[in-house]
């Protein structure tokens, strides 16, 4: 689930609470909260390069709680658009690992930044 839809969809953010709590994950409401504004944030930064290894390291950090959290809940009524497998996690682990090692790209705004500042 993105950040938007944890805080917009009401089902959604109760099966993401459902996943927090059944998981017990240390502190359940400041996780609740940030997580899905941290989520937006990241996306967007990500979207436009900015930073782009420094958000794709806190989105491996996220994306390995989530992880856990498919591995170790064992009730599918709490992943209403996910399959039970953490694939998507997983996917985006890999996506941004690739991140880390080649950055954004020739597009990304770090890049844009860099040769700005070169001249």
């Amino acid at each position: 689930m993105t950040g938007a839809m944890k805080l917009v969809v009401p089902t959604l953010a109760e099966a993401w609470s459902g996943q927090l709590l059944a998981a017990r994950l240390p502190f359940y409401e400041l996780s609740r909260w940030s997580v899905p504004f941290v989520e937006i944030v990241v996306g967007v930064v990500l979207g436009i390069g900015l930073f782009t290894r420094l958000a794709a390291t806190l989105v491996i950090g996220l994306m390995t709680a989530a992880t856990y959290v498919h591995l170790v809940v064992n009730d599918p009524s709490l992943f209403p658009l996910q399959p039970s497998a953490p694939l998507i996690p997983l996917s985006v682990i890999a996506i941004c690992a690739y991140l880390l090692r080649r950055s954004g790209g020739s597009w990304s705004s770090d890049l844009s930044a860099t040769k700005t500042h070169a001249r």
